[in-house]
């Protein structure tokens, strides 16, 4: 018996209304202004054909204010699974269109089975935002509804990778949301994120700001930090959220992508000598050393806009995935400040928590001096590294290519701080404080008794760094693995990796470390 007529045409019916959203006019007004829809979004995300769409029959139950005469179709929010490279992928996205993408106990419903089921099926959740905030009409209910979110965006959090992309607005309480989850992708236009808006500022504080300076994109990914990437456009923030998902696992149970080739290449590279100036102050680019590193110079950085002295990101080694953590020597001279410590120390975290190997370029005169720094809490901030690191039971290597001093060594994984292996070049240099420091405080009645001082200052200088600073010194006393050429740095790490590939390291049972937030 074939199924009736009249039921198939309700059905097709309705799901037409509900797949026209907010309908056709407001699609094109979006299209005029080079922004997809919602649902263009998840069909640019997902290959072609894969989406399975959660709840598009889903209606709100807001009953005042006449809304239960209203419909609103999906309740403005589109939700489902779908494969991105072959691997399954669960996702939501916020439909502007349909009653500004408010969102009120039907939507917020919708969101958290999409997370539940990421949660079970063990796949990375991608979420579009694009909503003007809570439902007014749902009251104190649409604040629960938000909390709801909350609470599992942190049940997630280090269990499947969190993706979130800013495409519209995203004000008050709902930009807590994104800012639980691993990874922020803004657009540069029409996408706004912000707790006070610039007339709240002004009314309660009397100062006078602009949206571009507290809630937009350039904002958020050099200033506050809030952000990872700054996409062009829609089509531009698909593009990154399928490059970021190429180096990240599932879920925390599995490996991340590797592309292992049993012929690892252990060649030389001997481009990697010349990138070192001949001059231990002249600065030099890290970036070119991560790409002679990376795979086909393949480099995903991640926080490019924000604190720059320290540089990090994805990429592989001999098809291993790593992450990449280096200071930028061309930035503040590469030293760690608040910024860079809190940028670091999360990467790290998030490259443990999904098992993810960590490779530490060192080139660092220490904690940048100064009384801003002391008293925005440099001690707290710069302790995360030290957490993070420690914390970590993932392959770690670290390279010292030149400056190695005093506490910042520490912060970038030494040997002591749980590094399984440390390589240096010999350009490095690895003690307390730089040599002009030290002979300063070593030899202050020398200096002070000397005829030319700064001749006397340099020829000290010297002595000090061959024979304190030498990474010989600490090859002799095992802090360091080995000293090799940077040309071998490639190969060395490559071995080593394959090597680490089945490291296991447990610690001691507790609920959770304290890390200094």
């Amino acid at each position: 018996m074939a199924i009736s007529k009249a039921l198939a045409d309700e059905l097709e019916k309705r799901r037409k209304a509900a797949l026209e959203g907010g309908g056709a006019e407001k699609a094109e007004a979006r299209h005029a202004k080079g922004r997809m829809t919602a649902r263009e979004r998840l069909e640019a995300l997902f290959s072609q054909g894969t989406f399975q769409e959660f709840g598009l029959h889903a209606q709100h139950n807001t009953r005042h204010f006449g809304m239960e005469k209203k419909s609103i179709p999906t309740d403005a929010v589109i939700t489902g699974t779908g494969f991105v490279d072959g691997r399954p992928v669960a996702a939501f996205s916020q439909d502007f269109n349909v009653a500004g993408g408010s969102l009120g106990d039907i939507h917020s419903k919708k969101i958290c089975h999409t997370l539940d089921h990421a949660a079970k099926a063990g796949v990375p959740v991608v979420g579009f935002n694009d909503s003007g905030g809570a439902r007014i009409q749902e009251g104190v209910g649409a604040l629960a509804a938000y909390g709801q979110v909350f609470y599992r965006n942190v049940q997630l959090s280090g269990v499947v990778p969190q993706i979130s992309v800013i495409a519209g607005p995203c004000a008050g309480g709902a930009a807590y949301s994104p800012a639980l989850t691993d990874f922020l992708i803004m657009t540069r236009e029409h996408a706004q994120m912000f707790i006070c808006g610039p007339e709240v500022i002004r009314a309660v504080t009397g100062q006078v700001t602009t949206m571009e300076e507290i809630g937009s994109a350039e904002a958020h990914a050099s200033v506050s930090g809030n952000i990872h990437f700054i996409a062009e456009d829609d089509a531009d923030a698909v593009r990154i959220v399928h490059r970021l998902l190429s180096f990240l696992p599932s879920n925390n149970m599995m490996d991340p992508p590797h592309h292992i080739d049993p012929d690892l290449s252990i060649a030389d590279d001997p481009a990697l000598d010349d990138l070192i100036p001949d001059n231990p102050k002249t600065p030099f680019d890290c970036r070119n050393v991560i790409t002679r590193l990376a795979d086909d110079g393949d480099f995903m950085e991640v926080m490019a806009g924000f604190a720059a002295n320290i540089v990090v990101g994805f990429g592989r080694i001999g098809g291993v995935v790593v992450g990449f953590v280096s200071n930028q020597p061309t930035v503040k001279a590469g030293t760690l400040d608040i910024d860079a410590s809190d940028k670091a120390a999360r990467f790290v975290r998030f490259c443990n928590v999904f098992n993810i190997p960590l490779i530490n370029l060192v080139d660092v005169p220490g904690f940048l001096p100064g009384v801003t720094e002391e008293r925005r809490g440099i001690i707290r901030h710069g302790a995360k590294m030290l957490f993070a690191y420690a914390s970590a039971t993932v392959p770690k290597i670290t390279v010292i290519m030149r400056k190695a001093y005093g506490g910042a060594y520490l912060a970038m994984c030494s040997q002591d701080m749980g590094a399984d292996r440390v390589l240096a070049w010999p350009t490095a240099e690895i003690a307390v404080m730089g040599a002009e420091g030290a002979v300063n405080i070593l030899y202050r009645k020398d200096l002070a008794a000397a005829e030319d001082r700064h001749t006397r200052a340099t020829e000290l200088a010297d002595e000090y760094r061959a024979q304190f600073a030498s990474p010989y010194l600490s090859a002799g006393m095992l802090f360091v693995s080995d000293i090799i050429q940077p040309r071998q740095t490639r190969a060395s790490i490559a071995l080593t990796l394959r090597g680490l590939l089945s490291k296991r390291e447990t610690r001691p049972p507790k609920k959770h470390g304290n890390i200094p937030l």
